[in-house]
Formats: C-alpha cells, structure tokens, sequence
C-alpha cells in the first residue's frame, strides 16, 4: 500500500540551511560568547575557592538549611570527591547546573507569575511546556548543536529547554493556591494587584516556588552526562569516556560525584523551601 508522502525532513533542512542561520547566525554568535564568558567566570570563580574552604561553606549552608546530618554527608561527599581527582569535573558541572538554573529560573518563574495572573496566557503556555517535557532529551542536542556550537553553551541551553517547565508549572500553581479567602481579604484591605502579589501571593507560594527550583536544580543535573555528548566538560563528560573505554573504575567515581552533587544539592534546595 502506497503512503502519502510528506518531505518534512526536507523542507525543515531547507528552511535552516537556507534561511534561517545565514540571517540569525550573527545573534547566536552574540549569545554563544556571552555566555561563554559567563560559564568560564562561574567555573573559574569555584576553582578560585580552595577546596577545603568551599566544602566547609556548603556544609555550613547544609547545616543551617537541613541540619547536621547533611552537613556530614556533604564534607564526606566533597572529601570523597576531591580524594579521587574529581574536583574539577564537579565545579565544571556544578557551573553549567547553575548556568542553566539561572536561565531557567529567570525566563520561567516570570513566564509562571504570568500564567497565574492570566487565563490566556496559561492557555497558551501549557502545551509549549508539554512539548518540551514530552520531547526526548536527545532531540534538545541537535539545534543546541546547530545553533551554539559544541561545548558549555549548548549544554546549557538545551538543559534549559529540559528543566525550564517545573519551574513555571510551580510557579503557576503555587500562586493559583493561594487560599481566594486571604486573596479578598487583602483586596479588601486596599492592596493594589502589584501589592497582592509581591506581599500576599508570592511569599505564600515559595514553598512550591522553591519546589519547582529544586525540580530544575535536579533535571539540570539530570542533563550532565546527556550534554557531555555536545562536548559538555564536566563529571559527564568522565562518565561518556568511560563508557567509551569501558572503564568501569572511572564510570564509578564519576557517577558517585554525581550522586554526592544530586544529593548535596537536592537536599539544600529543599531545607530552604521548608524554611528550616
């Protein structure tokens, strides 16, 4: 039986090739130094630190958010890691996640507020978020690739793609939760829509706010090894050599900084989102 055919991979190809980065090629450069510049800053400043002192300042953070047991776990985690000469790897991954979760957290907590505040633009968000939490991941590499080049940058704009929705999705929902009751009786009371939301909705909706950073915070993380395919540096890029060589002593150690990072971090995110 005959199918119709429909040339999609052709026209797609056509219309990039030939249209669309001859005329935006120049913007993308732009963006693709800037942030350059931006990720070599991060990563040069956590290299800066000495590692003794950065392990005690984030077990510090761990203790005051989530208490003593974490901040056990994080000096054995980052002693662990600098024992086996992963250090640098960690900072690298540990810039791009933050690269990434400041983009993330920049275009989507607002895009979030938006939605809350408006019916039409929740309308039109929804399924832009669904297309991108439903996309696999590989796909994101291909016009991160395209567009930025190999490296850092990709990386990061296709970790954005990925973990930028839980940040909207919380965002919206924690603001739609606020009770309709506290809500007129601010109104009530003379609040403008500004005073609303910056002193009565948003403060009350920081819990899932700062659930929706750590959903972003741990998909980003989630991404390492996935843009160590795109030349991402980093304990992913450790982890894709080692499947390469079939090293497992190397996949091992890598893996583990990972885990220490997903946990440390994870676990932080969440103490401030509780307010402990």
């Amino acid at each position: 039986m005959d199918y119709f055919y429909l040339p999609l991979e052709q026209w797609m190809n056509e219309f990039v090739n030939g249209w669309f980065l001859p005329t935006f090629s120049g913007i993308f450069n732009v963006i693709s130094e800037v942030f350059n510049i931006f990720i070599g800053g991060v990563t040069d400043l956590l290299l800066l630190i000495p590692a003794e002192l950065f392990t005690i300042i984030l077990a510090l953070i761990a203790w005051k958010v989530s208490g003593i047991g974490l901040a056990v776990f994080t000096i054995i985690g980052f002693l662990f890691i600098g024992s086996v000469d992963m250090w640098e790897g960690a900072m690298q991954t540990l810039a791009i996640i933050i690269v990434a979760t400041l983009v993330s957290l920049v275009i989507g907590i607002p895009v979030g507020i938006l939605s809350a505040m408006n019916d039409g633009v929740q309308r039109i968000v929804r399924p832009i978020l669904d297309f991108m939490q439903t996309l696999p991941s590989f796909v994101y590499l291909i016009p991160a690739v395209l567009l930025f080049g190999l490296g850092g940058v990709p990386a990061v704009m296709a970790t954005f793609i990925f973990a930028a929705p839980p940040a909207v999705r919380m965002t919206n929902l924690g603001i739609r939760s606020v009770p309709k009751e506290i809500v007129e009786a601010s109104r009530a009371f003379g609040s403008t829509n500004k005073q609303l939301l910056y002193k009565v909705q948003i403060p009350l909706a920081i819990p899932s706010i700062m659930a929706g950073v750590n959903q972003t915070i741990m998909l980003s993380l989630s991404m390492a090894v996935v843009a160590s395919m795109i030349g991402a540096p980093g304990l992913g890029a450790s982890v894709l050599t080692a499947i390469s060589q079939v090293n497992i002593g190397l996949g091992l150690v890598a893996g583990l900084g990972i885990v220490v990072l997903a946990i440390v971090l994870d676990r932080i995110t969440q103490g401030i989102g509780k307010g402990k």
